[in-house]
């Protein structure tokens, strides 16, 4: 008989999302009127080529930096990840640059528990020594190792301390707007240019910095621009946990003059939601101590404080949420001609194809969770008819008012549908219904272009967004999203995700024949957290991208 196709491994099941914060000590001095202004990029191996997944901010004139940007990487169980830290010395416009006189240093680690404390294979020339997995950094929770340059050369004293905390829950987070009054001017010949930082204090009294807002120049009573923290980050999901903000006098050569701070913790700023507002005194220790009638070194106030809570697809479920299943096929010209053998839409009257068997596997095991096993289907990339005009969101079955395809009943279903279902024999009446209206739509659009997917998952994101405001939320919408290849509109695509990520909903991309599937691991997020092109953030990893020519091996559905 034939010898079976070897299956690929499973993907693993992420064991944790880890929250890593940086900083650096006896950086290197490479400016010559002032210090460095470092900033820390973060690579992660993926495929044996190593990709940027992420960058921390640069901080001006400063060898001795604590960044504030927290980078957040998936934690997975035996399977060997690679992080590379490289800091670098930014020149303001021209941004961080890679050139040697740039690189202040780097540090490689190995990622995973079966490589646990065991150096990468063909480590690069600055990182000779053996370094720690991201699991003996998350055991120790700190770690501070040297940094190197080429050739095995240390970069003076130069340390990098990695700071790791294991996600337990992603749970929601925070929305806070601060402001201060009448802060004591630092400066002689004009007023402060306050920021403000806000440290949570952990068990071991140490403080990690959750967030810095920016500089407003000149002015005693700033207003400053709204922020978002999860609440992990802000006090570890705990309320009574204490907090500390510190203000200070921005000065362009990093010495930064200290104006004051105040405790609170996440349970007392709570009381700033609705109309209420939360005040401090903004104390110097120093001053109480020397000035007998001193008061304070201004006020903070906390104008507003928003609490969005994030629900997992398994909270969605077994809260009584219904799924609701759409299914998106790709209609471009580049899965070639319908009429030709080769094509990816090839109505082969003995075998179904590439796009038929994915929908199929794929909707299989989604079907289960639709309660009314009516899918709603929809193309993009096609010229429509009656117009031909190109359209990257429409009804396969032609229907704009109801998109959902119903089976028709197994009694009418003779014929060429007949064949169909001999030749998919375990078809569910749900995927049916797509199925035909698949074959039915195909003889009458013309494959066209471009790969727009950003129109069809913000027009389910709509559906989604209604469905929320009526704060019922008893539907959860997952989109299946069957494509041949390369995103056109990727920044559009991207901004829809993160939007999206606020939703109750999911994206699920099957990559359909063998064409370069690089854009939609990018989208899946999993060599990084995905962001728009402003730099938001996801808010939820709500994409999950899959070559079907790896998932067909592996499905018994297939």
């Amino acid at each position: 008989g034939a010898v079976p196709e070897p299956c690929p491994q499973a993907p693993l099941a992420v064991l944790s999302k880890v929250e890593l914060r940086v900083s650096c000590k006896h950086l290197l001095d490479r400016d010559t009127l002032n210090k460095s202004d470092p900033c820390v990029l973060l690579l992660m191996q993926s495929q044996g080529q190593w990709m940027e997944v992420d960058r921390s901010e640069v901080i001006k004139s400063n060898l001795n930096p604590v960044f504030a940007k927290i980078f957040t990487v998936d934690y997975y169980f035996e399977e060997v990840q690679k992080l590379r830290f490289e800091v670098y010395d930014s020149h303001g416009h021209a941004g961080v640059g890679t050139h040697d006189d740039d690189f202040l240093g780097g540090m490689e680690c190995t990622v995973g528990q079966v490589s646990l404390g065991t150096p990468a294979r063909g480590p690069p020339p600055w990182c000779p020594l053996p370094d720690p997995g991201l699991s003996q950094i998350v055991a120790q929770k700190r770690v501070t190792k040297p940094l190197f340059l080429k050739y095995g050369k240390f970069a003076g004293k130069s340390t990098i301390t990695i700071i790791s905390e294991e996600i337990s829950g992603n749970n929601g987070y925070v929305e806070l707007a601060f402001r201060a009054k009448k802060l004591d001017d630092k400066d002689l010949f004009s007023k402060s240019d306050p920021f403000l930082e806000i440290y949570r204090i952990d068990d071991d009294r140490s403080e990690q910095l959750v967030y810095r807002t920016e500089v407003v120049k000149n002015n005693l009573s700033p207003v400053w621009e709204p922020f978002k923290v999860s609440l992990n980050s802000l006090c570890s999901c705990e309320e009574k946990r204490k907090l500390r903000g510190v203000v200070w006098d921005y000065d362009s050569r990093g010495k930064h003059d200290f104006i004051g701070e105040f405790f609170t913790t996440f349970e007392e700023m709570q009381k700033a939601m609705g109309e209420n507002k939360v005040q401090w005194d903004c104390m110097n220790p120093k001053y109480k101590i020397k000035k007998r009638n001193y008061k304070n070194s201004g006020v903070v106030v906390l104008l507003d404080l928003k609490i969005h809570r994030v629900y997992s697809f398994l909270d969605y479920i077994m809260g009584g949420c219904q799924i609701h299943f759409t299914v998106a096929i790709d209609f471009t010209a580049s899965n070639g001609d319908p009429r030709n053998s080769c094509s990816l839409h090839y109505i082969n009257p003995y075998q179904p194809n590439e796009y038929l068997k994915a929908l199929v596997a794929v909707g299989e095991i989604c079907q289960d969770y639709d309660s009314d096993k009516k899918f709603s289907a929809l193309g993009f990339g096609a010229r429509i008819p009656p117009k031909y005009e190109v359209s990257h969101d429409f009804a396969i079955n032609f229907n704009p008012d109801n998109d959902e395809c119903e089976g028709k009943p197994s009694s009418s279903r003779v014929g060429s549908m007949t064949r169909m279902s001999l030749l998919i024999p375990h078809t569910p009446s749900g995927i049916q219904g797509v199925v035909e209206s698949y074959q039915s739509c195909l003889p009458k659009i013309q494959l066209y272009g471009p790969t727009n997917v950003a129109p069809i998952i913000t027009k389910v994101a709509r559906v989604a967004a209604d469905e929320e405001r009526t704060k019922e939320a008893s539907q959860y919408f997952i989109l299946l999203i069957l494509t041949d290849g390369v995103v056109t509109d990727m920044a559009d695509t991207r901004e829809a995700i993160v939007r999206a990520s606020y939703l109750p909903m999911s994206i699920i991309i099957v990559g359909v024949g063998n064409a370069d599937f690089t854009d939609m691991q990018i989208l899946d997020g999993d060599d990084g957290v995905l962001r728009s092109p402003k730099g938001e953030p996801v808010l939820r990893d709500i994409v999950q991208f899959v070559p079907f020519r790896e998932f067909k091996n592996v499905s018994g559905a297939a």
